[in-house]
């Protein structure tokens, strides 16, 4: 998985991502040692005490303050998305985050999202119990500094729970033609066995980009 992430940040331009460890820390240590991704500088990050999603980025972002946009990617889903058409789609428009979305045939167990005719949301609700749409956070976003101001000073504080709710009125969603599937059951872990596609690639921007990503 993450050699995909990295794969992937490699073709779309992204030289430098922010890796957060905790569960598993030494078996992902032992993984960049013997993973040679040329062209992408990673920078270990380990939370000894968990922060949550949007803890992680406030913690860190001195590393991105002076930046006009970052990505974010939640590195259990297993993606091949073409990140190029969403980061023109977020310049075209400068909110203070992009979210990509995809439809999904369970939104009790994600992040569901309702959109306003022009792209914007008008509501965010993680695992709702009673959904009003099948749009689903994806866990790729591009993010800003502003973004980061609105990260509340609790601890743990969630993306989902905390964070994008506060957004709505103020954040785009993208939809994710490309492949898009969170592995983090048993069944869909085992569906992406015989789904994911072996040719699967990702077109490059096409320009030198000048973000830098976290991987919560």
């Amino acid at each position: 998985m993450l050699e995909i992430w990295l794969s992937l940040c490699k073709r779309s331009g992204i030289h430098e991502v922010l890796l957060n460890l905790h569960s598993h820390a030494n078996q992902v240590r032992a993984f960049l040692d013997r993973c040679d991704i040329a062209d992408v500088r990673i920078h270990l990050v380990e939370e000894t005490q968990l922060l949550g999603s949007a803890g992680t980025l406030r913690a860190n972002r001195k590393w991105v303050e002076n930046e006009k946009y970052f990505w974010v990617f939640f590195a259990d889903v297993l993606v091949s998305a073409d990140l190029a058409s969403m980061l023109r789609f977020h310049l075209t428009r400068n909110p203070l985050a992009t979210i990509g979305v995809y439809s999904v045939p369970d939104p009790s167990r994600c992040g569901i999202v309702e959109l306003g005719p022009d792209g914007w949301v008008r509501k965010f609700e993680e695992k709702p119990r009673r959904a009003t749409s099948n749009l689903a956070f994806s866990g790729i976003m591009i993010g800003t500094p502003a973004m980061l101001d609105a990260i509340p000073s609790t601890t743990p504080v969630d993306l989902g729970f905390h964070l994008l709710p506060a957004l709505v009125g103020n954040m785009l969603a993208y939809p994710l033609k490309e492949y898009v599937l969170d592995i983090g059951t048993p069944e869909n872990y085992s569906f992406a066995q015989h789904s994911w596609p072996e040719d699967s690639n990702t077109p490059e921007i096409g320009m030198e980009s000048s973000c830098r990503t976290f991987e919560p």
